[in-house]
């Protein structure tokens, strides 16, 4: 989180934040328009974008990568060109290559699966269909916690078929991720086990590097608190970790592509190509991947595009209202 005393004053914040509606190709997370409040810094943009169910508590991380972004800077980087993933939602398969053109060429794919009202029979063909388009391509699942153990092991033994990477949070909590790691592995299916939420809803994201659930983490900026934040922990969990987004526009890609251009190794695609599943943005320079990867780069927000795509009121109000919550929760934390 922010150093104390970083933290600019309420109005400060106030004065250049812009709320922004932009529609998406395709519906992620249940949503077909993505919503997100952005800031304007000395040093730059920062985006403060947590999911409207999250509390405030939760959102506070949120906004202290927002205000790093835009008032601290980042530090500095190793590499200048991050490989990525393309991500595939829980489409039918054969809407499979249509998603996939979006991303150009890839070498690592991200399969959206367990998506409620689905079956393992979509899975299995989505991923398959994955397959099809990119042989040679390494494919990981992403579950999003939407199994239980028995669902989880039935489903990875079956999808290991086409040769996965990884599957990304297949169960809720870490106990069950040890579980599933465990059963996977007496079972002889070669596949790893990534842990996302349970690194970053978790009250302490090593909990899951404790106790031995993954076998590498997925870190976010935003949602753990800023780059450094992220830094810190993957430093002391000891374990691979790929950098991933929140649904980010630009501007929040930007501040993953820092946290991956940090990190003193790279190992895997990092999941920072989720621009491509928007139909809009807030720059003209937007930050999609170009032959498998994106090269790191500054960026401004577009004026233009910010008034072509501004929230309608009653939304940007919602979103100043909680800017004004979570600053105070922040503040509080921040406080000498």
């Amino acid at each position: 989180m922010l150093p104390t005393g970083a933290l600019p004053g309420i109005q400060e914040i106030l004065d250049t934040a812009r709320v922004v509606s932009l529609p998406m190709r395709v519906k992620f997370r249940g949503i077909t328009r993505r919503e997100a409040l952005l800031l304007e810094g000395p040093l730059g943009w920062g985006e403060f974008c947590p999911f409207p169910e999250y509390g405030d508590a939760e959102a506070s991380r949120w906004l202290a990568a927002a205000v790093e972004a835009g008032w601290q800077g980042f530090p500095e980087p190793r590499r200048s060109v991050i490989p990525v993933n393309a991500t595939v939602p829980a489409v039918a398969a054969d809407r499979v290559p249509e998603v996939l053109a979006r991303f150009g060429r890839v070498d690592a794919v991200k399969v959206k699966v367990a998506e409620a009202g689905q079956t393992l029979d979509d899975d299995a063909a989505r991923v398959a269909a994955v397959r099809r388009a990119l042989p040679d391509a390494a494919i990981r699942v992403d579950a999003n916690g939407g199994w239980d153990v028995p669902a989880a092991v039935e489903a990875l033994t079956r999808l290991a078929a086409v040769g996965l990477e990884y599957a990304e949070q297949p169960v809720p909590d870490i106990t069950g991720l040890a579980e599933v790691r465990r059963l996977l592995r007496a079972a002889r299916v070669p596949v790893l086990i990534a842990a996302d939420e349970s690194v970053r809803k978790e009250d302490d994201p090593l909990k899951v590097a404790r106790a031995g659930a993954a076998d590498l983490i997925v870190v976010k900026v935003a949602p753990l608190g800023g780059v450094r934040r992220a830094l810190d922990i993957v430093a002391q969990a000891g374990l691979p970790a790929v950098v991933s987004s929140a649904l980010d526009t630009s501007v929040g890609i930007r501040a993953g592509l820092a946290l991956a251009a940090a990190l003193p190794d790279l190992p895997y695609a990092c999941g920072l190509g989720t621009v491509s599943l928007l139909a809009a943005d807030v720059t003209r320079d937007s930050l999609v991947p170009d032959d498998g990867a994106i090269r790191l780069r500054s960026l401004t927000a577009d004026p233009e595009l910010l008034a072509e795509h501004a929230a309608p009121g009653e939304r940007r109000d919602w979103w100043l209202d909680r800017l004004r919550r979570v600053h105070a929760v922040l503040a509080a934390s921040t406080a000498p």
